[in-house]
């Protein structure tokens, strides 16, 4: 049975720490594959992206190049109707691949706030979480199958953009090509 990931996010802009999470949860898990999820609009942001779809799915292509072999940009959630549910994400996945192992990547936060995610029981029963954190795990929910594997991932997408904001000298956490294409299109200024 093949075992997919799915790695919905903003990615605005994709960062080292984004592919450093799935490779660990690629590890953990015996994964075959990790989808990134560029969602549309998130219903739990009240702004959309700070960069275009098209400009997030070519920093996409950009940080994954090296990994094609496990990890690939998806479109489903640009093609759907907003707003970005992942229990939608996930239907749609499982009605595809229905011989596929689902899998869900996302932080403690994530992991944290799930009950405020709509119909997040209907999405447990589809999927397997795999909740990366730092320090201590989180508490594991009954009846929700879920894995947890550490790490301590620093990079933000937040302050990337903040940083790129204030003309910093350098920016960690990006990939080369994409920190280029960022310089080369002007973006987050």
């Amino acid at each position: 049975m093949e075992k997919i990931c799915l790695f919905g996010g903003t990615f605005d802009p994709i960062h080292v720490g984004h592919v450093r999470m799935a490779k660990a949860a690629k590890q953990a898990c015996n994964l075959d594959k990790v989808l990134f999820l560029p969602c549309a609009a998130s219903p739990h942001k009240s702004l959309g992206p700070h960069s275009s779809d098209a400009q997030r799915c070519e920093m996409i292509r950009l940080a994954l190049a090296e990994h094609s072999d496990w990890a690939e940009l998806n479109l489903t959630d640009l093609e759907l109707p907003p707003p970005s549910w992942s229990w939608r994400l996930a239907e749609y996945f499982h009605s595809r691949l229905p011989h596929a192992e689902l899998y869900w990547l996302m932080g403690t936060d994530q992991w944290d706030a799930l009950e405020r995610w709509s119909r997040w029981e209907y999405l447990a029963d589809m999927v397997c979480f795999i909740v990366y954190h730092r320090n201590s795990p989180p508490s594991p929910r009954p009846n929700v199958r879920s894995v947890f594997i550490p790490g301590n991932e620093p990079a933000s997408s937040t302050e990337i953009r903040q940083a790129l904001k204030n003309k910093a000298p350098s920016i960690p956490y990006l990939h080369p090509q994409v920190a280029d294409y960022i310089k080369k299109h002007r973006l987050y200024l």
